[in-house]
């Protein structure tokens, strides 16, 4: 069984120089002490915020920098691109009629970098 994860979860893309932060808005209607997130809760810099410099070379920022520097990886800031929702989520428990995200569930970013849950923001109720 994992943890269910609420606002203020501690995330980090594999890509990304710094853990990062989720929001959750209140527009789900089921809190903790934060609001609780389901898989929909992948919104750019509204729900996954910055994780600092991004060293992805397919991130046309740090591809354009690293050019410029003939060819040496140069990381650029991080500004997250996640089109699909988290992944899988939990099987069994809806929140605003969409799964709930435990902390095992993953979210890619469009350069490529995984995104997961370091620290689901509580620790007392668990989800499958």
């Amino acid at each position: 069984m994992g943890n269910l994860v609420c606002g203020g979860a501690m995330l980090q893309c594999s890509f990304g120089a710094a853990p990062g932060t989720l929001m959750v808005l209140p527009a789900n209607m089921v809190m903790t002490a934060m609001p609780i997130a389901n898989i929909m809760d992948n919104k750019p810099m509204v729900n996954i915020l910055p994780f600092g410099m991004c060293n992805s070379p397919a991130n046309p920022m740090v591809a354009a920098a690293t050019a410029a520097a003939l060819g040496v990886l140069t990381p650029m800031p991080c500004v997250p691109v996640t089109a699909a929702p988290w992944a899988p989520g939990s099987p069994t428990v809806l929140v605003a009629n969409m799964p709930a995200l435990n902390n095992s569930s993953k979210c890619m970013c469009n350069w490529g970098g995984v995104i997961q849950i370091q620290q689901p923001g509580q620790m007392t109720i668990q989800v499958p």
